[in-house]
C-alpha cells in the first residue's frame, strides 16, 4: 500500500539564522563591490546598512511580486530584479554608489559568489 506523503519543510527564521544570512550577505556584497567597476561602498557602516537594505528589498519583492530576486533565482527576470535592487539601494544608503552598468555587472558577480558561498545571501 503506497502512501502519498508530502514532506512540507517549514523554514524557521530565528535571530541566529537572520544574523548568519546578514553576515553572509555583507561578505558577498563587499566582494561584489570590490570586483565590480562602477560600484563602491565607502565604509563598514555603509556595507552593513546596504546588506540590510538589499535583504529587505529582496524580501519585499519576493512577497509582493512572487519572484525570487536573485541573479540566478528566476532566470532573466530574477537577474533584472537583482540589478534593479542593487541600483535602487544607492538612493537609500549613504556611501553606497553604483552606476547602471555597475549594477548589471554587480548582479552577475553577486550571483556567482552567492552560488559559491553557502547560504542564501540576497
Amino acid at each position: 500500500m503506497a502512501e502519498n506523503y508530502v514532506d512540507e519543510k517549514k523554514e524557521t527564521f530565528g535571530i541566529g539564522h537572520f544574523f548568519i544570512r546578514w553576515v553572509v550577505g555583507a561578505i558577498v556584497l563587499a566582494i561584489t563591490a570590490f570586483l565590480t567597476p562602477g560600484f563602491s561602498i565607502s565604509g563598514i557602516w555603509s556595507l552593513i546598512l546596504a546588506s540590510l537594505v538589499l535583504a529587505g528589498l529582496d524580501y519585499l519583492v519576493s512577497k509582493v511580486v512572487g519572484v525570487n530576486a536573485t541573479p540566478f533565482g528566476r532566470g532573466i527576470i530574477g537577474f533584472i530584479l537583482a540589478a534593479a535592487i542593487i541600483f535602487i539601494t544607492k538612493y537609500i544608503v549613504p556611501g553606497y554608489d553604483v552606476t547602471v552598468l555597475g549594477a548589471i555587472i554587480g548582479a552577475l558577480i553577486y550571483g556567482v559568489i552567492d552560488l559559491i558561498i553557502p547560504g542564501r545571501a540576497m
